[in-house]
């Protein structure tokens, strides 16, 4: 791993998981495989339904042997920023226990530089750190997807 290619962190003292990874595509690409459908199945989880990328827009992520999982877009500023929010402990959407995911891409040379910041996990009592370090270790299994699926040379 590089610098920017470390393990995602946990913060407790703000209840966040962050990582920051380089991608070698420009952001507009990378905007694209962070939000098209048939892409983003294929470096998180096994499914996903994104039919309404407005803020407010609902879709669905998926991985094999579990329920599919709503999301609400929070955020769709191409190419600089994607947020949604999505249930911290499976379930429906709910304002009380609702996590949020905010990826924001930076230009670095020919590639660019995205983060990932995941909060509301101080919403989630008895399941925070539970939840804390599983998110971790998504977040570092899913963004090393991500940058092979890119470096694999998909079409976009």
């Amino acid at each position: 791993m590089t610098a920017h290619q470390t393990a995602a962190l946990v913060d407790d003292t703000t209840s966040s998981v962050t990582r920051t990874v380089r991608v070698d595509a420009p952001p507009a690409r990378v905007f694209e495989v962070l939000t098209r459908e048939d892409l983003v199945a294929r470096w998180f989880g096994q499914r996903a339904s994104l039919p309404d990328l407005r803020v407010g827009g609902t879709g669905t992520l998926g991985w094999d042997g579990e329920h599919d999982v709503p999301l609400r877009i929070e955020a769709y500023d191409p190419p600089r920023r994607f947020a949604f929010a999505w249930p911290g402990c499976g379930g429906d959407l709910d304002p009380a226990s609702e996590l949020t995911a905010t990826f924001t891409l930076v230009p670095d040379g020919t590639g660019t530089l995205l983060t990932v910041v995941e909060t509301g996990f101080d919403r989630l009592g008895d399941e925070r750190l539970r939840q804390l370090a599983d998110h971790r270790d998504g977040w570092t299994a899913e963004l090393d997807e991500l940058v092979a699926l890119v470096a694999g040379g998909v079409a976009v």
